[in-house]
């Protein structure tokens, strides 16, 4: 791959003497020993932290994520035809840098602080969890000034899940109100990048040819009035396809162990969306898989959850798509139909009997109270409320004729579950 995808934003000038590292594997480190990466040990996967003591935190899940990609990236090089396609695949270090940090800008109480804080920035230029992992690595995180991490281009590209702005996915109301309580449904966040971050989108898409930069930012419009791109790169779709495989199987496996779900909600689903499936190994094993992801055996559940995750990796395939002059973006990572409505089918199936979950949902409704409290809380006296240290940002922002609306979403966007219920104790509870 050519030296401009091993580029940095700023030209650094450290003093590390005999530093043998590839600029992946720097990139690699600069993500582990990140104050935000560490952050995720106490952010919300799927269960709310103190749910129940056998739960998925953002932490342990990116590290599951890191794993699986490594072994599809694995897969896609013993099994290439093409002599061509070692050359543009990613090396293990740069999958994992991706793998690692992609959930970094997700705020407290999972998605439900999401659409919190989207509905907080609706004037503002919205929120997005995606879209704030960028802004992390490329401009928040202090390894230096201004730049963030420095990463290099290729690894920042991989970031991107979504490449366009969201002023261009989403018309941001700005007259709608002040509701009390937040309708998850109608303030589901627009997956793009925020206009602050426009530079360092365009830094990232320069190597490429125009066409390939208007083919690759290109968006279709839905239903809801919220556009989606329609395109990412290569390391991007492996790293996608690897949290997939961690949100479906791996959170399935929590939602049986913690008793979320039964054998019975269970057979229903294999029956009305498994059963139509034509693959002669799904067919012939499905009923062995049920009776060991239910049995009373633990050794029974975890082999059962590993082979899952085998199968999915085993049978990744790479395709070009014939559309793109850059072969970053010309090639991505996919499943054959089948696997693909099975992986869907289980992620649909989490997401309908846990998150869903009238319990799982009034807990994410209070996290959701508690990150608009709080935004409305430092918005009202941010040179106040603020921390020290924040209130300088905050300053720094309005005299150069921003609102602080992004600062202030940066601060608690940053929040663990427990920080952000701890400081909203401070603020409206009197038994604090």
């Amino acid at each position: 791959m050519t030296e401009e995808w091993l580029a940095r934003r700023y030209q650094e000038n450290k003093h590390r003497p005999d530093d043998k590292r590839s600029p992946y594997q720097k990139d690699r480190s600069r993500i582990i020993h990140a104050a935000a990466f560490r952050r995720l040990q106490a952010k919300t996967q799927i269960m709310s932290i103190g749910v129940n003591d056998f739960y998925r935190t953002r932490l342990t899940h990116s590290l599951e994520v890191a794993q699986i990609a490594s072994g599809i990236l694995g897969q896609l090089r013993a099994n290439q035809t093409n002599n061509n396609l070692g050359s543009f695949l990613p090396c293990r270090s740069l999958i994992e840098t991706l793998s690692l940090a992609h959930d970094i800008g997700h705020p407290p109480f999972g998605h439900g602080g999401e659409t919190a804080l989207n509905y907080m920035m609706r004037g503002h230029g919205g929120f997005e969890g995606n879209a704030q992992t960028l802004r992390i690595v490329a401009k928040l995180e202090p390894y230096s000034k201004g730049f963030g991490m420095n990463l290099t281009r290729r690894t920042l590209l991989g970031f991107i899940k979504y490449p366009q702005l969201i002023k261009h996915l989403w018309q941001i109301p700005t007259d709608t109100g002040q509701d009390r309580f937040i309708n998850s449904t109608r303030w589901l966040p627009a997956k793009g990048l925020y206009c602050e971050e426009s530079s360092v989108f365009d830094w990232i898409l320069s190597p490429l040819s125009n066409q390939d930069k208007n083919t690759f930012t290109q968006f279709a419009k839905n239903n809801n009035g919220i556009s989606r791109t329609v395109y990412k790169s290569l390391d991007c779709s492996i790293m996608e396809l690897a949290d997939d495989i961690a949100y479906g199987v791996h959170d399935l496996e929590d939602a049986i162990a913690t008793g979320m779900v039964t054998v019975h909600q269970w057979q229903e689903f294999v029956e009305c969306h498994l059963g139509k499936l034509n693959t002669g190994w799904l067919k012939t094993n499905l009923p062995r898989i049920s009776a060991q992801l239910f049995s009373h055996d633990e050794a029974d559940l975890k082999d059962v959850i590993g082979e899952l995750v085998n199968l999915f990796i085993t049978q990744a395939r790479i395709k070009q798509l014939g559309i793109f002059e850059s072969p970053l973006l010309d090639h991505k990572v996919y499943l054959e139909e089948d696997l693909t409505l099975l992986l869907e089918g289980l992620k649909q199936f989490v997401f309908k009997n846990v998150i869903r979950h009238p319990e799982m949902q009034q807990i994410e409704f209070k996290g959701q109270k508690i990150i608009s409290d709080l935004f409305a809380a430092f918005a009202s006296d941010p040179l106040r409320l603020l921390p020290h240290t924040r209130q300088s940002i905050y300053q720094n922002a309005v005299e150069q004729g921003e609102t602080g609306y992004r600062q202030l979403c940066d601060y608690i966007s940053s929040m663990t579950d427990e920080y952000a219920i701890k400081v909203h104790g401070r603020l409206f509870t009197t038994e604090y």
